[in-house]
């Protein structure tokens, strides 16, 4: 039995298989006790918060799929401990003699994400390395959220990713828009809105640069229908890991053997472990990961910047002058006066102006430059603010330009799945 949809006058048929999918919600009410146990142990829940506890002075960081916040220590706020995660996920680090294979065999550099440690751990990179070696098929998996009518640029890092992967490996991509999860989880939001957000969203991710003919962007709500609830949604979640469940790209005769890499937040790791285990079972491949790091809230590090919290983000509808201000105000790793910068220099690792530059800014040798000036306390707080809202106002400018370009037809390809011939030498 198939699921079918609709999207606007465009009929689709997508093999979601409802024996699949059962075998998923067996799977997943099995592991659901052992699910809440490890996120327990892996300290991915709030055991004792420190306003809750006013005895304790250190609470351990929080990184699941709906909480991250650093640790606190003597009543501060901490940076997140991504060496830790590795640890505690049982992930791998990507490491240099990984991205000496990764240049090797694609004969393009490392993108900045990667030289730069933005995506910094991988679950079977390596397998999927193997396979391009060897020219087998494997697509891309990414998915967006909606909870507001608009992105922040924090919200562009795994796309960006994506749109540089998909042009150097020549393969497919699959965004999913889990506009139903946001209807579900977020109190308060009616399922209307949460559609028009995941329709919004999705132009924006358009607006990115991608090949619609090579990339599937679909919502929830439209593609997968009938909803399974909050306890298995990972079900949902899940299936596009699998790429049987795309036949009018793979072909209908597909059988889900051909694997998929995610780039993702270290935050959702959880969901694909699990679907990892259950692939297994069902004799299909393990999906590959990389996971990034979580691009910071304007107030600073050991948070991540959400949609859902306006002063915390830097939306892609921003104008230039909005852009300017809230970096203005954002935290500063610089001195607390011109006199004390000048002598002690500032905090590269905290400072949000830097950290947004290490994200967005192409440039190697200006990163560091700017990097080993304000370490010195040689470039002053409001000079790196400046740069840094030249380059977000750029990226920010040519997104909303490449929106207002969109046409219902480029729409329309977006939304419509088409057969990819892989090639890997075209």
């Amino acid at each position: 039995m198939f699921l079918w949809t609709a999207c606007g006058s465009l009929a689709l048929e997508l093999k979601w298989s409802l024996a699949e999918l059962n075998s998923f919600r067996e799977e997943f009410e099995h592991k659901k006790r052992r699910f809440k146990k490890l996120l327990e142990n892996e300290s991915f829940v709030y055991n004792n918060l420190l306003e809750d506890n006013p005895s304790n002075n250190a609470v351990d960081q929080v990184v699941d799929p709906w909480n991250v916040q650093g640790a606190i220590v003597d009543g501060k706020l901490q940076e997140i401990d991504y060496n830790k995660l590795i640890d505690q996920f049982g992930t791998r680090k990507i490491d240099k003699v990984l991205l000496e294979r990764f240049e090797t065999l694609t004969g393009r550099k490392p993108h900045r994400f990667l030289r730069r440690g933005v995506f910094f751990s991988h679950r079977d990179l390596n397998s999927i390395l193997d396979r391009y070696e060897k020219g087998k098929p494997f697509f891309l998996y990414t998915g967006r959220g909606p909870s507001s009518d608009s992105m922040h640029i924090g919200h562009m890092v795994p796309f960006i990713f994506c749109k540089w992967l998909q042009e150097v490996f020549n393969v497919p991509l699959v965004v999913q828009l889990t506009d139903d999860e946001k209807f579900l989880f977020k109190q308060g939001l009616k399922v209307e809105d949460s559609y028009k957000f995941g329709r919004d969203n999705g132009k924006d991710i358009m607006a990115f640069g991608f090949d619609p003919e090579k990339t599937f962007i679909f919502s929830n709500l439209d593609y997968v229908g009938d909803n399974i609830g909050k306890l298995h949604f990972v079900a949902i979640q899940a299936s596009p890991s699998f790429s049987n469940s795309f036949p009018a790209i793979f072909g209908e005769k597909n059988k889900g053997d051909i694997p998929c890499l995610i780039p993702c937040a270290i935050d959702q790791d959880p969901y694909f472990r699990l679907t990892r285990e259950v692939a297994a079972k069902l004799k299909y491949p393990k999906p590959s990961l990389v996971h990034n790091i979580f691009f910071p809230a304007l107030q600073g590090p050991g948070t991540k910047m959400s949609a859902s919290i306006a002063n915390s983000a830097i939306f892609l509808q921003d104008t230039p002058a909005q852009i300017k201000n809230k970096i203005k105000k954002s935290f500063s790793g610089g001195g607390d006066s011109q006199e004390n910068h000048e002598k002690f220099g500032g905090n590269i690792e905290v400072d949000v102006p830097y950290q947004y530059l290490k994200f967005f800014l192409e440039d190697d040798e200006e990163l560091e430059r700017i990097g080993a000036e304000y370490t010195a306390g040689t470039l002053s707080t409001s000079a790196i603010k400046a740069r840094c809202s030249e380059v977000i106002s750029a990226i920010v400018k040519e997104v909303q330009d490449n929106r207002k370009r969109l046409t219902p037809e480029i729409v329309e390809k977006f939304l419509t799945p088409y057969p990819f011939e892989y090639k890997k030498d075209e």
